[in-house]
């Protein structure tokens, strides 16, 4: 029966309740309505240059009526200072909104901005420029509102204060200072001038910190001067101390712009510390006092006609090394022209020029030292006294090819028909070559017994293969770097790119044309130092082809391939440079030094070969080594920094791979890396140190390998000790290192045996010497380093310091490149005074 009675009701209740809640709906929005009727909306009138102190809650709502008289012919900018007093307003903050006749801008007291891991920091002062919207009128009345608002219930006081600011606009070359913080951001305006189509900002500072961002932006609203949007448009640099932007007036159409500085919140994208907070949900940190005083100026930038003359500078230093060559070649010629009247007059020739002409010493000396004397003495000897030292050559033993049988042989079969592997192993002498290249003094004819044909296709690959190696490298380096350069005009980031910002010169859409250009010295004189060497191979082909004696059996043997690939590298290095130069920074560096890696090892190479071309190494075995080189430089620059694991590993390859090359040097490629080489080790040193202790069979070349072992054992513990960033840097100093070494070592021995240094070369050796040196002086300056933040780096800029147009790193790439084609003509014409003397008079060392 109950249960009866609850169905009967059952549709009663619902509907009895659904009407309960509908008048519970009304009731609530009634008193609502009533309480939003309450409250109460004040709008006062107010002046500029007044502070307004105030309560506001959530009844009452405060709105300030400002006017003002703006001109289309000048610009004042219009500053809303608040200050919320009362303690905890955090919780329940005042949202300001200023309303404009063309913008909006509104903001919360205290002001909370963000930093890294969500770090939440308030500002209870904060300060604002408002957007200004241009007039067309000569003069028109504006009129902007400021609403004062908030939610909480408990009265939160506040002061508000309207100013203007008379320096909103700024003026050339004069320098402004003021003082900005994360809450309190400055922007002023810039108008270019007439006649002034490029001027260059900079900021100043004399604190380091608080890490501060420098933006230029349109004239339009809202301007974005937050930490937390000034990176939306425009451009912009992190800075400490200094900031510089080169600006267009073609990249703003009103033909003015805003400077924007915003201090951040926190210093860790300027390199500095991060302070260590408890990360807890939604707490509140204290920034401290991150006010910055600043100066600002904006300058003109260079002319038009300043870029002419820089490029004039360039072209005219350069092509001067192309008239200088061709008037030496002139002098040359006409000395070699009355040289070889001479010869066909021998009566109108003094005994000195005579005995040169004959060229053939008379005598094998029986240790590498006697020879200096027969030099030194070969200048005084009369022709009667050449006459008796030719004739008594059957008196001496020594071997000496049959020069009938070299004249004999056919020069006119095809290079393409003789295989490199089919002679290298010279498998007719192979019963002596052991003991040929195993001689306490060697000759350089036990080492130029290999047909010239076969060499000279042999050395012919290397600059083949580093063309072939140019052209493949250079293509993606090229696509890469204007991915670069556009993602810089797009973003506007120019933290991206390392430049010296104070004298970088823009041109189209490069930023720093000027540190491009001057690239230009690399290829200009590594393509003159192709065809300095395309004459010598000219000449020499020529003298092959009439069977010159001298030619033939007598000084270096001229193999060209080697320099045709070092003129080739300087040119890519130029190349390559200029390409590193469009973005400089740590992810393209290896652009600039991997064929500074390629110069250094065929240098060294191109030494080795003037004394040792049967077993110089092959163009394969080279270019494989040294793109293991650049390998290890990607792998250093990307895993090396603070990387001991990557540091240990790269010692010990470094150690090992000085071990191996020295003992291929030391017995001339005549031992085995296999099985047995540890047993072979421990008899050596039973044999020579523990049964009887006798020194080395070549001390020459044990001298030279122990120091080098010294240095690269030294360099190799200073980079595990150390652990230098900058890895490619110091792989390159490897490199240079021993290059050194090497070049030194060939000197003194070359000098130890009796040779001499001609004229030419030496002048070479001192000019280079001394390039080097101004050259390395301009290198250290240090405009900029991607090894610290952008805005570490900046402070590391200057001036130009030439023709407003170049700065240090201009001047050392001048030098460099003049150097480097220096260092060229050394290794060319070096051995040139051993031209008359044949090669088995001629020392290995």
């Amino acid at each position: 029966m109950v249960l009866r009675s609850g169905c009967k009701f059952g549709p009663v209740l619902v509907w009895f309740r659904l009407g309960y809640v509908v008048l519970l709906w009304l009731c609530v929005t009634h008193l609502r309505c009533a309480r939003a009727e309450t409250k109460t909306v004040v709008q006062k009138d107010a002046e500029f240059d007044v502070t307004y102190n105030d309560t506001v809650t959530s009844d009452n709502q405060t709105i300030y009526a400002f006017n003002h008289t703006v001109s289309r012919n000048k610009t004042e900018g219009i500053r809303v200072t608040v200050d919320v007093l009362s303690v905890g307003a955090e919780s329940s903050p005042i949202l300001f909104v200023v309303r404009q006749k063309q913008a909006v801008l509104s903001f919360q007291v205290p002001l909370i901005l963000r930093g890294l891991y969500q770090r939440k920091y308030p500002y209870a002062h904060v300060g604002r420029t408002l957007c200004q919207p241009p007039t067309r009128s000569l003069t028109e009345t504006q009129y902007f509102f400021v609403d004062v608002s908030t939610l909480s219930s408990l009265g939160t006081h506040y002061q508000l204060r309207i100013s203007r600011v008379d320096s909103f606009t700024l003026h050339t070359d004069k320098k402004f200072s003021f003082t900005a913080s994360p809450s309190q951001p400055q922007y002023f305006k810039y108008v270019f001038p007439d006649g002034v189509d490029t001027v260059i900002v900079k900021v100043n500072s004399e604190m380091t910190f608080p890490c501060s961002v420098m933006s230029i932006q349109d004239i339009q609203c809202p301007v974005y001067d937050l930490d937390n949007n000034v990176a939306f448009i425009g451009m912009y640099q992190t800075m400490t101390k200094t900031a510089a932007i080169t600006v267009q007036r073609k990249d703003f159409p009103s033909n003015s712009f805003y400077v924007v500085v915003v201090v951040k919140t926190e210093d860790e994208a300027c390199g500095g510390p991060l302070r260590f907070y408890p990360l807890r949900p939604d707490e509140l940190i204290d920034a401290g006092n991150r006010s910055k005083t600043l100066d600002v100026v904006v300058s003109p930038a260079i002319s038009s006609d300043v870029y002419v003359m820089g490029m004039l500078f360039c072209l005219g230093i350069f092509l001067s090394f192309y008239l200088l060559t061709f008037l030496v070649a002139c002098v040359e010629n006409k000395r070699m022209h009355r040289r070889r009247e001479g010869l066909l007059n021998p009566a109108d020739m003094s005994p000195a020029e005579t005995a040169s002409l004959l060229g053939k010493p008379g005598v094998t000396p029986v240790s590498p030292y006697e020879y200096g004397s027969f030099v030194d003495n070969a200048s005084t000897l009369s022709s009667e006294a050449i006459t008796d030292s030719i004739a008594s050559d059957a008196n001496y033993r020594y071997m000496e090819r049959s020069l009938e049988s070299v004249a004999g042989r056919s020069r006119q079969e095809s290079l393409s028909s003789i295989e490199e592997d089919d002679y290298d192993t010279l498998a007719d002498i192979d019963s002596d070559k052991n003991i040929v290249r195993t001689k306490k003094y060697l000759c350089v004819s036990d080492l130029a017994r290999k047909d010239k044909r076969v060499l000279s296709k042999k050395y012919q690959i290397y600059f083949w293969n580093i063309v072939t190696i140019g052209v493949f490298y250079a293509l993606p380096v090229i696509q890469l770097v204007i991915t670069y350069q556009t993602v810089v005009n797009v973003t506007g980031n120019q933290d991206i790119c390392y430049y010296n910002f104070l004298c970088a010169h823009p041109l189209g859409n490069l930023s720093a044309f000027n540190n491009i250009l001057s690239n230009l010295g690399y290829v200009m004189l590594g393509l003159l130092f192709l065809l300095i060497v395309l004459q010598r191979d000219i000449i020499h082909s020529r003298a092959l082809d009439r069977n010159d004696l001298n030619a033939l059996e007598c000084g270096i043997p001229k193999h060209f391939g080697l320099f045709y690939a070092m003129g080739t590298a300087l040119m890519m290095e130029g190349l390559l440079s200029a390409c590193y130069h469009v973005c400089p920074n740590y992810t393209n560096f290896q652009f600039d030094t991997s064929f500074m890696y390629m110069i250094a090892g065929l240098c060294v190479l191109k030494l080795y070969q003037k004394r040792h071309p049967d077993i110089n190494a092959s163009a394969y075995t080279a270019y494989a080594c040294l793109a293991a080189v650049i390998f290890f430089s990607v792998l250093g620059v990307v895993f090396g920094k603070g990387n001991m694991v990557f540091w240990i590993v790269f010692s010990v390859l470094h150690i090992l791979a000085t071990m191996l090359l020295s003992t291929q040097l030391y017995y001339m490629g005549r031992w085995r890396l296999n099985s047995g080489i540890l047993r072979r080790i421990v008899y050596v040193i039973y044999t020579d140190c523990i049964r009887q202790c006798s020194g080395p069979m070549y001390i020459d070349r044990m001298v030279l390998l122990v120091m080098g072992n010294i240095v690269n054992w030294s360099l190799a513990a200073y980079g595990l000790l150390k652990t230098p960033n900058d890895f490619a840097s110091y792989l390159l100093a490897i490199a240079i290192c021993n290059l050194l070494l090497y070049f030194a070592f060939y000197i003194i021995m070359k000098l130890r045996s009796g040779e001499r240094i001609q004229c030419m070369a030496m002048v070479c050796i001192l000019f280079t010497a001394v390039v080097w040196g101004f050259a390395l002086f301009f290198f250290f300056q240090g405009l900029s380093t991607w090894q610290k933040t952008p805005a570490e780096s900046r402070e590391h800029n200057r001036d130009c310091i030439v023709l407003s147009f170049f700065d240090d790193h201009d001047i050392w790439h001048f030098l460099s490149s003049i150097a480097m084609f220096g260092s060229f003509l050394v290794l060319l014409t070096m051995d040139d005074d051993l031209d008359n003397v044949q090669r088995d008079k001629i020392f290995v060392f």
